[in-house]
């Protein structure tokens, strides 16, 4: 939350009730509020507390002054010279308001027992914090009875300091927490066995997460939950004049009171913009509109549009400006276009060509287009009525983009007149219609059409009687027709006869009996001969006298011989094509059977589930449905890229129930989204090995759909290794190594390519079992993952620093380039979980490795280990180790530990030379703190602090036993501030000046 402190926050912060942390960021700093709410508070007291005290000769109620001379009221007990103490100090009833889990503040000081002479051995410089729950403020003097039980103890309370005699009482302040609550309140109290102490105050108080606006949607105060780690979830609502994009909203409230994980969210509704640093949506003002939900900001109104109130999503057109209906509402509002100018006709006989220019406006848009309109009218009435049909338009009559159209198959001397329509997108929307230039034009005088066909009458062995229809248009007074006919001779043209006849009908003398004749026929008027029709074919019949039936009558039987000889055809090349198709289909079914199929003895080959057209067949293939009721959700532990990780518990029939990890689907998704999520269990469903995450099943059947796997406790490995840092030995970490490698074994002799190997996509178990996981993420490596660890590169996302660099430029991934990472996994491992190449840029990163640089060594990294690391990122990849041989060099250097205690000189960590860093100067630091902070060890600053090793001088004289003394326990880290100290001593003695 970004935010500029006021009076009344500082306030808060100062008495408690606002906790303040700050995360530094790259840019800005962000600052998270934390609220308390303080149930009970001893430090602002005047008045007698009244607290009950338990013998009367224990605690004792006593004034005094805080640091600001401020009156108020504390206990103390100093029977030490007595032994066998068991004093007792009661609050009075706390309501604890339905929380359940509180906070004590506990501010007070302890004197030193050695300070204290001649006093018996049972001298304490500790006591104990007990709390009792009631319903009702009941407890007396002797009720509940002054022990452990009914009383339920919270810890033992050590000070960090104590105070001699000769020395002011130094303040210790201590926090302890207890729950879950389940009555209406409780008492707290303090037992001393012994101790000379001062309880300064006493501050009750429980942490809530405060109302947030996140998402665009407003989630309630919510109170923490009954455990330190318990996540309470927070339903959210959409702030007004927002809309939900993907549901449920809801947050997740931790135990320090801090939002996290947000699960859906909401965005501006349209007509409304983001403000107020995206926590309020307001409404677009006069002048500019918003035309989808989503968090872009209100637009000025586009040109020839205006909007006259608040919280537009369209701007209105101006009048005579129009929109279409497929314009965004961003387009400016456009006109109708002028008429066509310098329209030129040439008539030619009963055709017609027209050309014309651009309109001098356009309307403002690209989308013009012109429609030619036809209308035949009469002289005598002065009507005219639309053309007939079979005027022919070339290149077309509507929806051209030339200027120019060729007109046929008018009629002759006719008036006609020819509108040519300029039209855009919006002149539909025009209540004056399209504008139009038109011209008016006569046809000349033209011959006729041709005759469209011709009809068999009948036939003799020498003649035969023809019909015809007369032309459509015959364009005047038919005057006669044209018969022309000529015998056809294997194929060959003979002499051509012509002759004429006044009708449409002609009987043809002196024919060979049995010839075949190609017959034409067309009209004439004053205006000369149209074309002829089409040819005709005819036959006369052969006059032998034996009764043999002519070709007329044979006609039927030829012809249904050869309907019924085609379709013999037809139908033989639709065998063969059915054939050959199921030959094919046979084929590839096989194939797809042998892909199945063991290659060698017990090694299954890899099926991308993507090469089904169902991908839900590969699901129920490959992965085993679960019935709901057997999965029981218990804890969500995150949220994943698809929904919510869950933890819980699987009870099959006939097996043990089993902890189990759940990923849902999130509500709400798309069927693509369904099919990728699943995807991953298609992929996890085709490996068994002990190294490789195990699949349980799926549930796609009831909702939500989840994937169900084994549940690994220890989590991701590159944040089980962070946490803990230097405690496991070099045989530990092989052995991980050795796990990771044999899994990555398996699933190159699958022929499976994982894409993206890495130290956080390896989940390890409570024996420490490390097993691969992530089958999904490599998959869709292109689908945008919202990680910066993911970097595009040609069209996709990858893991830069984990990526071989051929993966890099060419897209080239194979089980060589999983080797790369498997390097710096094991680069990762033996550095505890440090981010490879530290804080270098990717495309840094890109550069180093072009030019052959290679990560050192870690810190105590056996050589062996780190030559297996260099030959894992071999440019050539052809020339890396396979992962078979990754397992055999790992077993032998688990049989020979001594080769493991051969350790590289140099070291890890952004004190060492990396391509062309250098060891930091330490004095280029203000403070040891931020050296401290630079070697990553920024949480022992404080130790440092107070153990007095405030310069650098100082800091460079410390050894082993200086760290162990001011709390630096861990090998690790010990080892790390040891290494850094080294470097500051040499650079130390080279800037010593040199005596003459």
């Amino acid at each position: 939350i970004a935010f500029s402190c006021s009076e009344n926050l500082i306030s808060l912060i100062r008495k408690g009730a606002l906790r303040v942390s700050c995360l530094g960021m790259e840019s800005p700093v962000y600052c998270l509020l934390s609220f308390v709410e303080t149930l009970m508070d001893t430090k602002w007291a005047t008045a007698e507390l009244g607290w009950t005290a338990h013998p009367e000769t224990g605690w004792e109620e006593v004034s005094g002054y805080d640091e600001a001379m401020n009156p108020i009221r504390t206990y103390q007990v100093c029977n030490v010279r007595e032994i066998n103490q068991n004093n007792w100090l009661r609050t009075t009833f706390v309501n604890r308001k339905d929380v359940q889990r509180v906070y004590v503040e506990m501010k007070f000081t302890v004197r030193d027992c050695n300070s204290i002479p001649n006093i018996p051995g049972s001298c304490k410089e500790t006591f104990n914090l007990f709390y009792y729950e009631s319903d009702t403020d009941s407890a007396s003097d002797s009720s509940p009875f002054w022990m452990e039980n009914p009383y339920i103890k919270v810890d033992t309370v050590a000070p960090d300091e104590s105070f001699s005699k000769l020395e002011a009482g130094r303040v210790n302040t201590k926090i302890r927490s207890f729950g879950p609550l389940s009555k209406n309140g409780f008492y707290l109290a303090f037992q001393d066995l012994g101790a000379c102490m001062s309880l300064i105050s006493v501050r009750v108080f429980y942490k809530k997460c405060s109302t947030t606006i996140a998402g665009f949607a407003m989630f309630p105060e919510t109170v923490t939950g009954a455990e330190p780690t318990s996540l309470v979830i927070a339903p959210g609502t959409c702030i007004p004049n927002a809309v939900e994009v993907s549901v449920p909203l809801k947050l997740y409230c931790n135990g320090d009171g801090e939002w996290m994980v947000p699960v859906g969210a909401c965005t501006c509704a349209a007509g409304y913009e983001p403000a107020m640093k995206e926590t309020q949506c307001q409404a677009c003002g006069p002048g500019t509109f918003k035309a989808r939900q989503g968090e872009g900001l209100c637009s000025p109104c586009p040109p020839n549009s205006r909007t006259t109130s608040g919280a537009a999503t369209i701007c209105t057109c101006r009048n005579g400006y129009y929109r279409a209906d497929n314009d965004p509402p961003q387009m400016a509002c456009t006109s109708v276009p002028s008429s066509p100018r310098n329209v030129i006709s040439n008539v030619n006989e009963t055709s017609l060509a027209l050309e014309w220019s651009d309109p001098r406006d356009t309307g403002g848009r690209d989308d013009l287009l012109y429609n030619i309109i036809c209308k035949k009218c009469s002289v005598e009435r002065r009507l005219c009525s639309r053309c007939d049909d079979n005027v022919d338009f070339v290149p077309r009559q509507l929806g051209l983009t030339e200027k120019r159209v060729f007109i046929s198959n008018l009629l002759a001397h006719t008036q006609y007149t020819f509108e040519i329509q300029a039209v855009n997108g919006v002149s539909s929307k025009s209540p004056y219609g399209p504008q139009y230039a038109s011209v008016n034009i006569t046809t000349n005088q033209a011959a006729p059409s041709a005759v469209p066909t011709m009809h068999l009458l009948s036939t003799t062995p020498s003649s035969m009687s023809l019909s015809w229809a007369p032309p459509e248009r015959p364009n005047g007074i038919i005057l006669d027709y044209e018969i022309k006919y000529y015998e056809k001779v294997s194929n060959i043209e003979t002499h051509t006869n012509t002759i004429t006849s006044q009708r449409n009908t002609f009987r043809v003398e002196n024919l060979k009996p049995g010839a075949f004749y190609v017959v034409q026929v067309r009209a004439r008027t004053v205006a000369g001969y149209g074309r002829y029709s089409p040819p005709m074919d005819f036959q006369t019949p052969i006059d032998d006298g034996s009764g043999q039936k002519n070709i007329q009558e044979q006609l039927p039987l030829i012809v249904g011989s050869a309907t019924a000889g085609l379709v013999f055809i037809i139908a033989v090349v639709v065998i063969a094509i059915v054939c050959l198709r199921k030959q094919r289909n046979g084929s590839e079914s096989e194939y797809t059977e042998k892909l199945q199929q063991y290659i060698t003895p017990g090694m299954k080959v890899y099926i991308d589930p993507f090469t089904y057209e169902d991908p839900n067949e590969a699901i129920r293939e490959f992965a085993k449905e679960i019935d709901i009721s057997c999965v029981k959700i218990e804890e969500v532990i995150g949220a994943g890229e698809f929904g919510e990780v869950c933890r819980g518990r699987l009870k099959l029939p006939g097996r043990r129930e089993l902890f189990v990890a759940i990923k849902t689907l999130k509500v709400g998704y798309t069927e693509r989204q369904r099919r990728d999520f699943l995807s991953e269990a298609s992929i996890m469903g085709q490996f068994d090995h002990p190294n490789i995450i195990h699949l349980e099943g799926v549930v796609t059947k009831s909702r939500p759909v989840m994937i169900v796997t084994e549940f690994m406790e220890n989590g991701a490995l590159d944040s089980f290794l962070r946490l803990n840092d230097g405690q496991f030995t070099v045989i530990q970490l092989v052995g991980m190594l050795r796990g990771i490698a044999s899994g990555m074994k398996y699933l190159s002799e699958m022929n499976y390519v994982h894409r993206d190997l890495a130290a956080r996509n390896i989940l390890v178990n409570s024996n420490l079992v490390c097993k691969v996981s992530d089958f999904g993420l490599s998959r869709f490596l292109e689908d945008d993952p919202a990680d910066p660890t993911y970097t595009s590169s040609l069209g996709g996302k990858i893991p830069i620093r984990w990526t071989a660099p051929e993966a890099i430029a060419y897209r080239k991934f194979t089980s060589a380039s999983d080797v790369w990472s498997y390097g710096i996994v094991m680069w990762e491992v033996m550095s505890y979980g440090e981010r490879p190449y530290w804080d270098m840029s990717n495309q840094d990163v890109i550069n180093a490795v072009e030019q052959d640089y290679r990560l050192p060594p870690p810190m105590d990294c056996p050589t062996a280990l780190h030559q297996l690391m260099l030959d894992c990122w071999v440019k050539d990849r052809n020339l890396r180790p396979k992962f078979a041989q990754i397992v055999n060099t790992l077993d032998k250097l688990i049989r020979n530990a001594a080769s493991l205690k051969v350790i590289s000189n140099v070291h890890s960590g952004i004190s060492q030379p990396l391509l062309d860093r250098s060891v930091p100067d330490y004095t280029t630091f203000t403070t040891v703190g931020d050296w401290l902070d630079a070697i990553k060890m920024g949480r022992y600053k404080e130790n440092f602090l107070n153990a007095g090793f405030s310069s650098f001088d100082l800091v460079a004289q410390m050894t082993s036993e200086d760290l162990l003394r001011i709390g630096v326990t861990l090998a690790g880290h010990q080892k790390k501030i040891l290494s850094s100290i080294q470097d500051m001593r040499l650079q130390m003695n080279q800037t010593l000046p040199v005596q003459v």
